[in-house]
């Protein structure tokens, strides 16, 4: 079942989910808007965390959030924002698991004309779902990305 803005809210007062920093502006009926804190051009190495960056067309790009993520209650998905699909942004984020912990880094490609995208920007979205008690948490599994903080490969 997916999580309504209301029961998001809940779920983050009873420390199911925690979203630092938590702005209540980036709800939506059914998730939360993440944004934008560091990127990096893949071919070149690039980073910038502040200002603004032109991604070229048919360009690979990595994204920081902005956010900090904390899930022990729910399992996330992300999805691209239509502001930028509109544009030209492909992307393939998948599942955010139980028990992950970290700033979440999500690839994407610029498939349309050069675009700009600023630092602070909402770029993404996550959707909360509740599940059964898994077997085993994501920190307990593998958890390769535990805690990471900026781009991470």
């Amino acid at each position: 079942m997916l999580l309504s803005d209301k029961e998001i809210v809940e779920a983050v007062v009873r420390k199911q989910i925690s979203i630092e920093p938590f702005n209540r502006k980036n709800l939506t009926p059914n998730g939360y808007d993440l944004t934008v804190d560091e990127i990096m051009i893949t071919k070149t190495g690039e980073k910038i965390n502040q200002g603004k960056i032109k991604i070229p067309s048919m360009t690979h790009f990595l994204v920081s959030t902005k956010e900090y993520v904390k899930l022990t209650g729910v399992s996330g998905s992300l999805w691209i924002r239509t502001t930028f699909a509109r544009k030209g942004i492909i992307s393939s984020f998948g599942k955010v698991d139980v028990g992950f912990e970290g700033n979440l880094t999500l690839s994407a490609f610029n498939a349309g004309d050069e675009i700009e995208i600023s630092i602070g920007e909402r770029f993404a979205q996550i959707i909360f779902e509740r599940i059964t008690k898994p077997e085993m948490l994501y920190f307990q599994r593998s958890g390769n990305y535990m805690g990471q903080r900026g781009v991470t490969l």
